[in-house]
C-alpha cells in the first residue's frame, strides 16, 4: 500500500516538474513501455521523456525523495531485459534526446545524446570519411545510449571491437542525481577506467546522458565474399581455418539452410537456398591488403570444401547480402510465429562438434533448429523467445547456473557472485519449474513444455549467462579488444514442427 501511495505521489511530482507532453501515467499509454524486444514485461507507474541531462537529474532526485524505483530506456529493442521496469516505478525514456552535438574529424570522435539512432550516426559521419563501427542487427532502430548500456556488438566487431572499445567518455546522472563527466574526447585518460565500468552496466550504475564516441576511417576498399558449403561442419571448419591462418576479416557470419530459406522467403538477398551452409566474410582496408586477404579467404574456404566462393560484384549486391543477414531473425517469423532464440559463445574449434550435437537433438526432438553464427562478437547474451514467457524465464534462470562441456561460455572469474550483487536479481524470486506449469495446458503450451525440455538438453554447451546476470560490466573494465578464440552463435528453436 505504501508503495502504491508513493507511486501515486511521484506521478503528481513529475507532472509538476515537466511539461504535460513529457509525462505518461494512464494505463493505456503505459502498455507500450512494459516490454522490450524479448518476452518479459512489467508495467511502469509512469513514463517520462527527458529532453536534457538536468531533467534526468530532477526525475532521479524526485524518485529518491519518494523511494520509487526508476529504470532508463532507449529504443526498447534489447533482448536482455535492461529496459524493463521490473520493480515498477518510473521509466525514464531517453529516446527524445536525439542530437548529434559535435563531430570532430581531426580527433576522430563525436559527441552525441543517448537517443541518437546507431545508423544515423554512421550516416552523419560518412561525409567526413569516418564511421562508427558497432553495428547491431537492430542498428536501424537501436540508440547509442542503449548500445552503451548493453555493450552492444555487431558483425564488424571481430576486427574493431564492441561498444566499450569505441566509447571515449560519458556524461552520467548518478543514482543520487549528481551529474558527472567521465573521460572525454582524448583517446585515453589517466586514472581508473570508469567509462569501461559503466559501459554494459545496463543503467544500474547511472543513466548516460551524453556519449563521446570513437570514429574510425572508412576503409579504402571493401570486399564482401560469400562462401557456399555442402555442410555446416565444412563451413565452421573454414571459419576456424581463417583464424588459424591469422586472417582477421572485418566480419565473419554463418547461416544454415533453414535460416537461408527464411531470408530468401522474405527478400531476395542472393543466398543459394540449396546450400546447407554459407559463410559471409568481409575484408576492408588498404587496397593491397584487401586483395591479399580476399585471396587468402578464398583459399581457406576452398581447402575446407567450399562448393562456391562468390565475390559481391558491386555495392548493391553487398548491401543485399548484409540486409539479408541483419534481417535473419525477423525472417524466421516467415517460418513460424513462435520461436525461442538462444545465444551462446562457442570456441571456433568446437563449432563442428556443437553443430553435430544440435542436429542430433533436432532429429530426436522433432524441432527444427535454425543456426546463425555471429563469429565476431564475444557477447554472452542469451535471448529466448517463446509464447510461454514464464517457462522461458525459468529456462533462462536455470541455464545461468550451468557450465559448458565444450568450453563454451564459461562464466568469467568472479561472475559467480554477480547474481547476489545485481539489484534486479535481489528483487526477483527464483521459481522452480513446477510453478511454471500452466493451469490449462493448450496445445501450444504443451509444445512450450516440450521446448523447455529440449532447452534443458541443450544446456551443457549453451552460454552460462542470462539477461538478468551478465558479465558485461566486469568484462568491460579491461576494455581489451575481443579475443579471437571464440565466436558468438545463435540458434532459433522453432515451435512448429
Amino acid at each position: 500500500m505504501a508503495v502504491a501511495v508513493a507511486e501515486s505521489v511521484i506521478v503528481e511530482e513529475l507532472k509538476r516538474l515537466l511539461p504535460p507532453e513529457q509525462v505518461l501515467w494512464r494505463d493505456y499509454d503505459l502498455m507500450l513501455y512494459e516490454y522490450d524486444g524479448s518476452i518479459d514485461k512489467h508495467r511502469p507507474s509512469a513514463v517520462v521523456f527527458a529532453l536534457s541531462t538536468e531533467q534526468v537529474s530532477q526525475v532521479v532526485k524526485a524518485c529518491n525523495n519518494h523511494q520509487v524505483p526508476y529504470t532508463a530506456r532507449g529504443a526498447g529493442t534489447g533482448l536482455s531485459g535492461g529496459a524493463i521496469p521490473i520493480n515498477g516505478g518510473v521509466l525514464i525514456s531517453l529516446a527524445r534526446m536525439t542530437r548529434i552535438l559535435d563531430i570532430d574529424p581531426e580527433n576522430m570522435c563525436a559527441i552525441v545524446e543517448p537517443g541518437v539512432v546507431n545508423l544515423r550516426l554512421g550516416q552523419a559521419t560518412a561525409q567526413f570519411g569516418l564511421t562508427y563501427v558497432p553495428d547491431p542487427s537492430s542498428q536501424k532502430a537501436c540508440t547509442i545510449g542503449g548500445n552503451v548500456g548493453e555493450n552492444s556488438g555487431g558483425p564488424h566487431t571481430l576486427r574493431y571491437g564492441v561498444t566499450t572499445n569505441h566509447t571515449l567518455g560519458l556524461e552520467v546522472v548518478l543514482p543520487d542525481g549528481e551529474i558527472v563527466t567521465l573521460g572525454g574526447s582524448a583517446p585515453d585518460t589517466p586514472g581508473y577506467d570508469l567509462v569501461g565500468l559503466l559501459v554494459g552496466s545496463e543503467g544500474t550504475l547511472g543513466i548516460v546522458t551524453k556519449v563521446w564516441v570513437r570514429l574510425v576511417p572508412i576503409g579504402e576498399t571493401v570486399k564482401t565474399i560469400l562462401a557456399v558449403f555442402g555442410s555446416m561442419e565444412d563451413a565452421s571448419s573454414a571459419v576456424a581455418g581463417m583464424i588459424a591462418r591469422r586472417i582477421i576479416p572485418a566480419a565473419i557470419e554463418m547461416m544454415d539452410n533453414l535460416t537461408i530459406r527464411a531470408i530468401e522467403s522474405r527478400s531476395k538477398a542472393g543466398y543459394p537456398v540449396d546450400a546447407e551452409g554459407v559463410v559471409l566474410i568481409e575484408v576492408d582496408g588498404l587496397r593491397e591488403q584487401v586483395e591479399a586477404e580476399a585471396e587468402a579467404v578464398d583459399e581457406v574456404c576452398r581447402e575446407n570444401g567450399a562448393l562456391k566462393v562468390r565475390l559481391a560484384k558491386d555495392e548493391a549486391e553487398r548491401a543485399a547480402l548484409w540486409a539479408g543477414r541483419k534481417g535473419a531473425f525477423a525472417a524466421i517469423g516467415r517460418l513460424t510465429p513462435d520461436y525461442y532464440t538462444v545465444d551462446g559463445v562457442v570456441p571456433r574449434t568446437k563449432l563442428p562438434a556443437t553443430l553435430a550435437r544440435i542436429q542430433e537433438i533436432s532429429r530426436e526432438s522433432g524441432f527444427r533448429i535454425a543456426n546463425v553464427f555471429h563469429a565476431g562478437d564475444g557477447s554472452k547474451t542469451r535471448p529466448i523467445r517463446a509464447a510461454c514467457a514464464t517457462r522461458a524465464k525459468c529456462f533462462q534462470r536455470r541455464a545461468a547456473a550451468s557450465s559448458c562441456s565444450l568450453g563454451a561460455g564459461a562464466p568469467r572469474a568472479g561472475s559467480r557472485s554477480w547474481p547476489n550483487w545485481h539489484p534486479r536479481f535481489r528483487s526477483t524470486a527464483w521459481h522452480p519449474p513446477s510453478t511454471c506449469t500452466p493451469p490449462r495446458p493448450t496445445s501450444l503450451q504443451k509444445r512450450c513444455t516440450q521446448l523447455t525440455r529440449l532447452a534443458r538438453r541443450l544446456r551443457p554447451w549453451a552460454a552460462a549467462r542470462t539477461w538478468r546476470w551478465g558479465c558485461r560490466p566486469s568484462a568491460s573494465i579491461s576494455r581489451s579488444t575481443p579475443a579471437h578464440s571464440s565466436g558468438s552463435w545463435s540458434m532459433s528453436l522453432l515451435i512448429s514442427r
